[in-house]
């Protein structure tokens, strides 16, 4: 996880919730703080938060009779979401998610959107949640579907292909576009103790401002900068450029919607 720690820094994590949050992550971070919403008190845990997008809509959708506890492995993404006056009632801690500081039951719910990809051990991980979950208590979390149905990353990954010959495959559909096998997320679930599993695939739509908006997003605010700056000091600029002038064939230049595609898994304990 050495890399993406690496990318997101400085104005990058800024960056991401301006232009990733309203595209890809804030329409999912909705739809799974509408699973938890027959909450009415007790205690979540939110792993891999980063700048706190999930946070936000957990917020908005729980009591303050439930505790909201989030964390992440990288510093400036929680600087990032401790600094939003509306998630004040969070405890953020630097945590993680393979090894958690935190008793055992301590947990009514454990959500992680879009983190599992990063994890080095995910068994670990999902053995984790299981741990620390009360008897009944809910494990929620999403993986990107296959990059094909991202429509908006998938054009991207085109014109990036188009530009350069990476090594291997892009870091965007190498990683967050890389888990969608079900069946292998359910082996690994079902070998970290868990039994009641149930897996969904979910579309939402998202917006962006505008194509080189989301462009900026991807080839920006993601851990694929640093493929595309290996390729010279301008291909950055050239990239951006590229990358905005493919989703503008297929959306237009200015304000749109698309959709993506995930898998949603709840296991509960």
């Amino acid at each position: 996880m050495s890399a993406p720690d690496a990318i997101f820094a400085g104005s990058v994590p800024a960056n991401y919730d301006r232009y990733m949050g309203p595209l890809f992550f804030e329409p999912f971070a909705r739809y799974v703080a509408r699973r938890l919403s027959d909450l009415s008190a007790g205690a979540v845990l939110e792993t891999a938060a980063g700048t706190g997008i999930v946070t936000a809509a957990l917020v908005d959708t729980l009591p303050p009779a439930v505790a909201i506890t989030a964390t992440d492995l990288n510093q400036p993404m929680l600087d990032h979401a401790m600094a939003k006056p509306a998630l004040a009632r969070v405890a953020f801690r630097k945590v993680d998610a393979q090894a958690l500081p935190f008793d055992d039951m301590a947990f009514d719910a454990v959500v992680c959107q879009f983190g599992a990809m990063f994890f080095p051990d995910r068994v670990a991980a999902y053995r984790e949640a299981r741990r620390v979950l009360r008897p009944g208590g809910r494990f929620l979390f999403s993986t990107w579907d296959r990059v094909e149905h991202a429509p908006v990353a998938h054009a991207a990954l085109e014109a990036l292909s188009r530009l350069f010959t990476p090594t291997g495959t892009w870091f965007l559909e190498r990683t967050p576009h890389g888990h969608f096998d079900a069946g292998a997320i359910e082996r690994d679930l079902r070998a970290a103790g868990w039994e009641a599993i149930a897996v969904e695939t979910v579309t939402q739509t998202g917006r962006a401002a505008s194509a080189r908006s989301a462009a900026i997003a991807l080839c920006q605010g993601t851990p694929m900068r640093a493929e595309i700056e290996a390729f010279g000091p301008d291909a950055l600029a050239v990239a951006t450029d590229a990358v905005a002038a493919a989703i503008a064939a297929r959306f237009g230049e200015g304000s749109f919607e698309a959709p993506s595609r995930a898998l949603v898994m709840e296991a509960t304990r």
